[in-house]
């Protein structure tokens, strides 16, 4: 009975950026930018709607982003990722990641699932560990420390880079560290490709 679809007013910044319109592939080449913004306005929007650029352009036919124009948007709660997200989830919270069905539940202790996402559990030369692991720390808008020596594929002439903060950040904007050295639960650039056997 809720409505699915809602008006949005786009503003000044979210057509005047920042914006990084060239991202290059290599992690090394990436760590020489100022940041890792979003490449595009409507980059920017579909991901503060929980969208794809092309669900936005569906609902818009013959989309023009402008400062004051009003467009359709999924109807819901808009995230905003220069804003840190409050926890209002209080006790003792359990997180399962499950490979069988590409999700994350975050449960109180009477089974109350408080957040569902679905996720990406890794790859076959980086699979999801089993086990049993604490969170350690969680950090908003994390620089990325690229380690070739971590990464199967890594080209040999690679050296160790940061990649400054950003939603195009290869974590995205949350790292949330594990007891288990050099995982973590974190975001991603590339949203679309969630669900797919990556890393």
């Amino acid at each position: 009975s809720e409505p699915t679809v809602a008006t949005y007013t786009v503003t000044e910044d979210d057509v005047n950026g920042p914006f990084e319109q060239n991202i290059p592939r290599q992690l090394v080449e990436q760590a020489k930018l100022p940041a890792l913004d979003y490449q595009s306005p409507i980059e920017a929007i579909a991901e503060r709607f929980h969208a794809s650029p092309a669900l936005i352009q569906q609902l818009n036919p013959n989309l023009r982003l402008a400062a004051g124009k009003e467009i359709r948007v999924p109807a819901v709660p808009p995230f905003d990722p220069a804003v840190k997200p409050t926890n209002e989830a209080t006790g003792d919270i359990s997180v399962t990641v499950s490979r069988a069905d590409s999700a994350l539940r975050a449960t109180r202790a009477d089974g109350t699932v408080v957040l569902f996402a679905p996720v990406t559990t890794g790859s076959e030369h980086d699979p999801l560990p089993p086990g049993d692991f604490k969170v350690t720390g969680v950090s908003w808008r994390p620089e990325f420390h690229y380690n070739p020596d971590l990464f199967w594929d890594a080209k040999a002439s690679d050296t160790k880079a940061t990649i400054k903060a950003g939603p195009n950040n290869p974590v995205g904007v949350v790292w949330i560290a594990l007891s288990l050295e050099h995982y973590g639960l974190h975001g991603t650039p590339e949203p679309g490709n969630i669900g797919h056997t990556e890393s």
